[in-house]
């Protein structure tokens, strides 16, 4: 019970660090850090209850690992999935060749036949994963998943700018049509 307490804690975190700080009244820089005892405090006043051990428990146990601490504990943000203007000092990097996304099948047809390929859809980044089965279980959220495939090595070579974020996902402004494939693999 304690766990799920945690979860819906951590949702609602996810909510205040990544889309909307208005909603526990704090504020976040330009990097996204968030001030940690105004967050506490802010979260407190929605009715929902947390400390310091308990915050730094979800921050530790997050299996997505969402969020990050300054090297004192007394700033946090969200590594990635912001919908709000914010640096979070990504640095560019040099993908592998091939990168996955992970959607919904009801997606493909806007995707790859209306030839949008895929974009931030309201956040400041398109979401890659390194591997099949990480895009599978991203894709399985959104409804029956589908997998298609990144040629981020050529995009890289074309010009396109990547960033590796704190938990290990892969990021891009967008990804056009020519570089994608559905990948036609037995699910996982």
């Amino acid at each position: 019970m304690e766990r799920d307490k945690y979860k819906k804690t951590s949702v609602f975190l996810s909510l205040v660090l990544r889309h909307n700080p208005e909603a526990a009244g704090i504020r976040i820089d330009g990097h996204g850090w968030a001030d940690v005892s105004e967050l506490i405090e802010g979260v407190n006043q929605t009715g929902r209850r947390i400390n310091q051990e308990i915050l730094e428990e979800i921050v530790r146990t997050d299996e997505k690992g969402r969020y990050s601490f300054n090297e004192d504990k007394t700033k946090i943000r969200a590594n990635q999935g912001h919908s709000i203007s914010v640096d979070v000092e990504l640095k560019k990097t040099a993908p592998p060749q091939v990168l996955y996304h992970g959607t919904a099948t009801r997606f493909l047809g806007s995707i790859l036949e209306k030839k949008e390929g895929l974009k931030p859809a309201g956040r400041l980044y398109v979401h890659l994963s390194k591997d099949y089965p990480t895009a599978v279980n991203v894709g399985a959220r959104h409804g029956i998943p589908a997998v298609l495939e990144v040629e981020s090595g050529q995009m890289e070579k074309d010009g396109y700018s990547f960033y590796l974020s704190e938990n290990g996902v892969w990021l891009t402004k967008k990804v056009p049509c020519q570089y994608l494939k559905k990948v036609k693999r037995p699910e996982i």
